[in-house]
């Protein structure tokens, strides 16, 4: 069984910076596409960033280009969402996902695993 904890949520002023951690258990972590999503109270879950197995492909929503970037350490089993120039509408859970590919066709789908989420509240 996958397990992902997340970590490194808090509240932060418009502007600035967080740093989501996602520590990934259960198998092996280099072989699998990995990404973050978001909710926001009263909306649907979206897709935020992926990343494939390697670390040498990423995707990101239009919404968070330029602002954020997803890296991952395999040999810590480990993935993160560097988060700068917060706004407002970025406040939402954010939850850590685990694909079921090394390489990501198509972002919203495939998705095996869910982590529990971390609240990431930006204040205006």
């Amino acid at each position: 069984q996958v397990q992902l904890v997340e970590s490194g949520g808090g509240l932060v002023q418009a502007g600035g910076s967080l740093r989501l951690s996602c520590a990934a258990s259960g198998r092996t972590f280099s072989r699998y596409a990995m990404g973050w999503f978001r909710q926001a109270p009263g909306k649907e879950r979206e897709f935020v960033a992926c990343i494939s197995w390697s670390g040498g492909s990423t995707y990101y929503a239009d919404s968070v280009k330029g602002r954020f970037t997803i890296s991952r350490d395999n040999a810590k089993s480990t993935v993160y969402l560097q988060m700068n120039s917060l706004k407002p509408e970025d406040s939402a859970v954010y939850y850590c996902a685990a694909y079921s590919t090394g390489i990501v066709y198509d972002p919203r789908r495939g998705v095996d695993y869910w982590g529990k989420g971390t609240l990431v509240t930006v204040s205006s």
